[in-house]
């Protein structure tokens, strides 16, 4: 079973594009159907596996996704990504907690106590740890912080990056990596050509999330000092820019893909 929402209006991509592709593709495999995560639920019990792609943010359906997720995981139902990520598929904690353990990450609380954490800049992020496609995002001077801090939100300082970097895997294998050359143009993405210093960044947050099988996208800002920061790791549904890349990177990736789905059914 493969979840998709084709009609989800996400800006500056096409997710249902990418969705009859990429299904297409696996359909060379295996018996495929597309179904509404709406629907996932209530269907998922009469198919071999689960496969959550370009499902929309979950936060427009959260209790419907949070009982798919707790029937999944009690069941034991094959679902790829593996639900036991523990990035943006369970919020956006996970970027308080790897700021506060010294990891290579924007600085991020989510308490007023914690302020002096942030470095002293012109302008402030604060976003819900719910969020996702820059829903509820907020731009504040540091005089407004502790008014919007609660339990359910995040603050980091404005970066003021070159360019947006993300690196794609499978299985915690780097497949291919693109960049958005121009800070206006998030989706404007082209292929970037990583170091070994660039890979070994996203891999340690790779290694550091419990996905065994399954998609995840590193997300990072390159800070005017040349340092890589996480932005976000994407471990539920992250879109993959497929149709940008070469064919043969495509061909390779999306062999990847049904290896690893192979693996997962055959367990």
């Amino acid at each position: 079973m493969y979840v998709t929402d084709l009609s989800y209006q996400a800006r500056g991509r096409r997710y249902c594009d990418e969705d009859i592709q990429l299904s297409s593709r696996l359909r060379e495999d295996f018996d495929i159907a597309l179904c509404h995560p709406l629907d996932a639920a209530a269907l998922m019990h009469g198919f071999d596996a689960v496969v959550v792609r370009n499902s929309g943010p979950v936060l427009h359906y959260q209790d419907r996704y949070d009982d798919f997720r707790a029937r999944a995981l009690a069941d034991g139902v094959r679902v790829f990504n593996q639900l036991t990520g523990k990035a943006d598929m369970a919020g956006k904690q996970y970027l308080v907690d790897l700021s506060a353990a010294g990891y290579p990450v924007i600085p991020t609380v989510d308490r007023p106590q914690d302020l002096g954490r942030l470095p002293v800049v012109e302008e402030y992020v604060a976003k819900p740890k719910l969020g996702a496609d820059s829903i509820g995002l907020e731009f504040l001077t540091r005089e407004d912080l502790p008014a919007r801090m609660s339990g359910g939100t995040l603050v980091q300082p404005r970066v003021d990056f070159r360019y947006e970097v993300s690196f794609y895997f499978v299985d915690r294998a780097f497949q291919y990596a693109l960049h958005a050359p121009r800070t206006d143009r998030r989706w404007a993405l082209e292929h970037y050509e990583p170091t070994e210093a660039d890979l070994a960044f996203a891999q340690r947050f790779v290694d550091w999330n419990d996905i065994d099988h399954g998609i995840q996208r590193v997300d990072a800002c390159r800070a005017p000092d040349g340092e890589l920061l996480l932005v976000e790791l994407e471990d539920l549904n992250p879109y993959l820019s497929l149709e940008l890349l070469t064919e043969a990177v495509r061909e390779s990736f999306v062999a990847r893909v049904k290896a690893s789905l192979h693996a997962l059914l055959a367990r």
